[in-house]
């Protein structure tokens, strides 16, 4: 028997953010190598120029520590709108996966002693720096989860809105063909024929009129006749 799809849902959702997390910080190394290059090849005279050992290894630090302290935090910001992330988790997770590669080329390069040796400052410096790129992560996570939300509930919104506008068009319509229904049937009403039922009223009318008139004839007819009657003759000269 196969087993249950729902049984290992779980396992393959935690699988794709692992690999997730491990990739944005991959990814977040190899843009923030690329973008430290290029900025120490184009300021490296300034920051031998500058007197102060201090100030000098602080500036070399930021630079050479860009992936975790700005490339990082933009990448996770970028996928908290798109995905539903863990504030801590990831950007613990990214900043760790970044880091494992960081000492894992230490070692192609310098091998075991490279690794163990040279701590001083600078070492103490990169540790204070991937701490506040975790930090500046979790925080740029939260920020693009809020961002998402209000996304997500002003476009709630506007379909509310349009919503009722298409409602309210719907109502319109509705009532307009109900006018127009009772328009076409008044009119229908007023320009209808004769039906074949009204006939017979109207003849029944007309043959009680007949005799009222036949009746009123003779006397009208022995109207005009007496004045005739009652003139004089006058005999002939």
């Amino acid at each position: 028997m196969s087993p249950k799809p729902g049984v290992l849902e779980p396992l393959r959702v935690r699988i794709r953010r692992f690999q997730f997390i491990v990739g944005l910080g991959f990814l977040s190394l190899v843009l923030g190598a690329m973008l430290s290059v290029s900025l120490v090849l184009r300021l490296h005279e300034r920051v031998s120029a500058i007197p102060f050992d201090l100030v000098r290894i602080v500036v070399a630090v930021v630079l050479e520590d860009l992936w975790v302290l700005a490339v990082l935090p933009v990448l996770c910001y970028g996928g908290a709108r798109i995905v539903a992330l863990r504030p801590w988790s990831t950007a613990v997770g990214a900043a760790a996966s970044g880091g494992v590669f960081v000492l894992a080329l230490n070692f192609v390069r310098g091998g075991a002693e490279g690794m163990t040796q040279g701590w001083g400052l600078a070492s103490v410096l990169r540790i204070v720096a991937f701490i506040g790129g975790t930090l500046l992560s979790a925080r740029a996570i939260r920020a693009g989860r809020a961002a998402a939300e209000r996304g997500s509930s002003a476009a709630q919104e506007k379909a509310a809105a349009r919503k009722s506008e298409y409602d309210e068009f719907l109502k319109a319509a509705e009532a307009g063909g109900v006018r127009l229904e009772q328009r076409e049937g008044a009119s229908a009403g007023a320009e209808a024929p004769v039906t074949p039922e009204a006939r017979p009223a109207a003849e029944t009318a007309a043959s009680e009129g007949a005799p009222a008139a036949a009746a009123e004839s003779p006397a009208s007819s022995e109207a005009s006749a007496s004045p005739s009657d009652d003139v004089p003759k006058t005999p002939a000269a």
